[in-house]
């Protein structure tokens, strides 16, 4: 059984109750025996534990001294382990060291662990833990060196014990990621051996306390984003061998002290968000070892000091969100080691002075936006080669967009917003092949958007708001196929909107509002519910979303020129008929008499257009009645030798005479119509017999590849039989029409069921858990048929008169070879939501893992009752992502749809939802296959069998 599902069985396990006799157990392996008792090991890392062997020096996650065969280290990091750390560890008295980091245990542990006298590593990281660190640990710690309780739940303050001098040895105490509140108590100073002290992500308060020239080993001292107050230690200096100091996201007051100078062996200095004051001094430039200088979202209000030009090895410089003032200082681009550079929301001005030849510039990242520079972008932005964020919005540049930028192949995001800029966008910024993110909002830029844009696939936001564009929406727009964010608003473009747009599967917003575009609006995908604020001001749009019908396709008028003088000839158009009762004479038309023309041309017009709009009827009549009328006499027909389209091959899989009772004009009739989908329209009719069947006209024609191929694959799809599966009777082929003939289901579509409120019923938890049982076992089946259906959805699943589920739709994409996965993506995997990552990514291969994504967000789908994408007025709202949400904050059952109310099993609906989710997982491999998803329901529904397996 793979770990996919054994992960899943933890939901179904229960804590195996030993018997031990303790005189034929050596201290070792009683202990580990002891301590496995509490725990629930889904995964069966601990399968190797043995309560027969003598010794556990061979289990897993074990090491021994190999002189006394005692249990030196226990190492059982990241093995899915849950249930509580209990007292079996105090046996083992040769333990060194212990790491049970991510794990998922509860409550908290012995506090006797510390008394072990060899123990010196301690690290329960990111185990779930809660409650308050015992305070006895910490006065028996003699021995201790490492102890790590990160992110987990811990709550109170921290141990009053740790002041008591116990705990002489440790050299890293590291108690990040937990809800420990109070002060830091004074003592903790007084662990003079202390190296790393990490206090981070807490919500300790009050001044950091004095003292600290007792901790002369310290190297690292993080105490980020808890609420300290007060200014700093004065003494803080004298922690000479200090290499790391954040005590970012506090509320830290004052002036930097003078003591801070003597830090000469710093390597990282992060003041970030806090509140100090006063001048950047310029000692910092003295710190010769700084890589990274954050003082962001603070006070200061001084000028950059020049001295921090000596900081030759300094790679992130973060002055941004203070006050300070000044020009910009053009030096920084001599630190060669310098990759990221962020002076945004300050004060500083003037222009902005970059090197006028390629140098050895490593900058990655120039965040500027939110001062008052001026002047021009300079073209020799184009040198930043390396250049992956450029933010220069909210300042005063002014002039056009240097075409350098479009050097910049590895740029992935461009802010130009809120200044002056005007001219046109530039052609080269298709150059720029990596970009992800284009904002030129808020400024006077003209002309279109250029058609190389579709040269940055990546790019997922474009952002071109409040400027005075024109011209139409080019087609090729729709090439773009990651944009998520587009925003054109309050400009001046005209023309219709391509109706390819709808392809843009993972479009969320979309805003044209305040242009002066005209005609219908792209259908499907976003568009089927596109917010009318993004729409507004665009008088000329029609479309059900703006409430406005479009005009039918007229001809045009014709306008003639009563100045005009033309010789015709009487083969000409109608048209010109009138003109012709004249014969060939040159003449002037009154103004009557040019109405009087005009009307009767457009009168002849008309007749020629109803003429043929009736051959084109009766043609394609002729063609349709001819697929009935096969259908209806069981076999071949040929109307002429001559014609190919006019003959057809009717194949009916059982043998019997498909003939039926409603006559040929029921086949392909509108009336009769059931439903269209990405591959073509499905009828129902009825067999003379009485029996009906479903008939789907394919409608991708051209993409079929020759008669042979298809009937290979019709055939080998009519040979499949499953209880779940929607069968496939026969089949009608001409080379420009294809039908499908299939059993027909009675109950109607599951979307149906879920979300039309009139035509649809309720579906009971018991209907519900049966339905995702009965798709899960069609397509087990399908996959073991080397079969994969690329289009599991809601509307793909039919429920027969017993309320079973029946899919259909699968295999099509065998019969249309030359289907690539972009075709696949918008003429297959229409519906928004239920499409795998992979298909957007051209070198991961497609297998019958996209089925089981599809198949896990159908889960979600029928157990809540809700769409996988749900479009608010100002939200989009994702159902896997709302479920898993819901699951980390513990309300996942809160996500049950209401309709059924309370009357559901949570021990069956909240294990199901985790397997939707796990069948979602981004990574194809974490996906479990289609027959341990079987099994693992099938475990779900009879909870109890299960267990009974799985005891020893």
């Amino acid at each position: 059984m793979s770990a996919v599902v054994l992960s899943v069985l933890l939901l179904l396990l229960v804590p195996i109750c030993l018997s031990l006799d303790p005189t034929t157990l050596n201290d070792d392996v009683l202990g580990l025996i002891v301590f496995k008792a509490d725990l629930q090991d889904p995964e069966e890392k601990l399968l190797s534990w043995n309560e027969d062997d003598d010794t556990p020096c061979r289990w897993t996650g074990v090491k021994c001294d190999p002189k006394t065969n005692r249990v030196t280290e226990l190492v059982l990091d990241g093995f899915g382990l849950s249930g509580k750390i209990g007292r079996g560890l105090l046996q083992l008295q040769s333990l060194r060291k212990v790491s049970l980091s991510n794990n998922n245990f509860t409550g908290t542990f012995h506090s006797g662990i510390a008394r072990l006298g060899n123990l010196r590593t301690v690290d329960f990281s990111n185990c779930g833990l809660g409650g308050e660190i015992p305070d006895g640990f910490f006065k028996q710690c003699r021995t201790l060196m490492e102890v790590s309780f990160a992110n987990n739940g811990f709550t109170g303050s921290i141990p009053e014990s740790l002041e008591l001098g116990a705990c002489s040895t440790l050299a890293s105490l590291n108690l990040s990621g937990n809800q420990l509140t109070g002060p830091i108590p004074k003592g903790l100073w007084s662990l003079n051996g202390l190296r790393d002290l990490d206090l981070s992500d807490n919500r300790l308060s009050g001044e950091i306390p004095d003292g600290m020239s007792k901790l002369f080993n310290i190297r690292s001292l993080r105490l980020k984003r808890n609420a300290f107050t007060g200014a700093l230690p004065d003494d803080i200096g004298t922690c000479l061998l200090l290499k790391e100091i954040d005590l970012s996201g506090n509320s830290i007051s004052g002036e930097l002290p003078d003591s801070m100078q003597k830090l000469s062996m710093c390597g990282v200095l992060n003041l970030g968000g806090n509140s100090l004051i006063g001048d950047v001094p310029a000692w910092v430039g003295e710190l010769g070892n700084l890589k990274t200088l954050d003082l962001s979202g603070n006070r200061f209000n001084s000028t950059i000091p020049d001295s921090i030009r000596k900081l030759k090895g300094l790679e992130n410089l973060d002055l941004s969100g203070n006050s300070l003032t000044g020009k910009f200082p053009k030096w920084v681009f001599k630190l060669q080691a310098l990759e990221k550079l962020n002076l945004s929301d300050n004060n500083l001005g003037g222009t902005l002075e970059l090197p006028t030849s390629p140098t050895n510039l490593t900058i990655k990242v120039l965040h500027l936006s939110g001062n008052t520079f001026s002047g021009v972008i300079p073209l020799e932005i184009g040198n930043f080669r390396e250049l992956r964020i450029l933010n220069l919005s909210r300042n005063g540049f002014f002039g056009s967009i240097p075409a350098s930028i479009g050097e910049l192949k590895s740029l992935e995001g461009l802010d130009l917003g809120h200044n002056h800029l005007n001219g046109t966008i530039p052609s080269d910024f298709g150059g720029a092949i990596s970009l992800k993110q284009l904002i030129l909002e808020d400024n006077f830029l003209t002309g279109n958007i250029p058609s190389q844009i579709e040269r940055c696939p990546a790019l997922s936001s474009l952002i071109l708001s409040k400027n005075k564009l024109s011209g139409p929406l080019l087609p090729n727009i729709a090439n773009l196929t990651n944009l998520q964010t587009v925003d054109i608003s309050e400009n001046n473009f005209s023309g219709a909107l391509p109706m390819s747009l709808s392809n843009l599967a993972h479009l969320v917003l979309f805003n044209i509002s305040h242009n002066k575009f005209s005609g219908a609006l792209p259908a499907g995908n976003f568009f089927n519910s596109i917010p009318i604020s993004s729409l507004a001001d665009n008088p000329s749009l029609c479309g059900s979303i703006v409430k406005v019908s479009c005009p039918a396709v007229l001809p045009k008028p014709i306008v003639l020129n009563p100045n005009t003088s033309s010789e015709v000839s009487s083969h000409e158009n109608p048209s010109s008929l009138s003109s012709n009762l004249h014969h060939k004479k040159k003449i002037i038309l009154s103004i009557s008499a040019v109405i009087a023309i005009a009307a009767a041309a457009l009168i002849a017009l008309g007749v020629i257009a109803v003429t043929v709009l009736n051959i084109q009827v009766r043609s394609s009549a002729a063609t349709n009645s001819a697929a009935a009328l096969a259908l209806s006499e069981g076999g071949y027909y040929s109307h002429s030798p001559a014609t190919e389209s006019n003959s057809g091959k009717l194949v009916m899989f059982s043998g019997d005479d498909p003939e039926f009772s409603t006559g040929t004009h029921a086949v392909l009739n509108k009336d009769c119509e059931l439903g269209r989908g990405g591959f073509g329209a499905v009828y129902k009719t009825v067999l003379q017999d009485g029996r009906p069947v479903a008939i789907k006209k394919l409608t991708v024609s051209s993409l079929v590849k020759s008669q042979e191929d298809f009937e290979r694959e019709v055939k080998k799809l009519g040979k499949l039989r499953h209880p779940n599966v929607i069968t496939l009777e026969g089949y009608y082929w001409t080379p420009s029409l294809q039908l499908l003939i299939y059993e027909f289901v009675s109950g109607g579509s599951l979307n149906q069921h879920l979300h039309d409120r009139k035509s649809g019923r309720l579906l009971s938890w018991q209907e519900r858990f049966n339905l995702i049982l009965g798709i899960a076992r069609s397509l087990t089946h399908l996959h073991e048929l080397n079969i994969i259906h690329y289009n599991m959805k809601s509307s793909n699943v039919l429920i027969d008169g017993s309320g079973e589920a029946k899919v259909g739709d699968y295999g099509l994409a065998k019969l249309l070879p030359m289907l690539d996965r972009y075709v696949l993506s918008s003429k297959i995997q229409s519906a928004l939501g239920y499409m795998a990552p992979e298909f957007g990514c051209r070198t991961v291969k497609i297998t019958e893992k996209c089925d089981v994504y599809g198949f896990g967000v159908l889960v979600l789908e029928i157990v809540t009752g809700r769409r996988p994408v749900e479009y608010m007025e100002d939200d989009v709202v994702v159902l896997c992502d709302l479920v898993r949400g819901a699951l980390e904050e513990g309300s996942v059952e809160e996500c049950v749809d209401r309709r059924i109310g309370g009357d559901f099993p949570a021990d069956e609906a909240v294990p199901v939802m985790k397997l939707g989710l796990i069948c979602t997982s981004q990574v194809p491999s974490n996906r479990p296959d289609m027959a341990e998803v079987v099994n693992i329901l099938e475990l779900i529904r009879s909870p109890q069998d299960s267990q009974e397996d799985e005891l020893p």
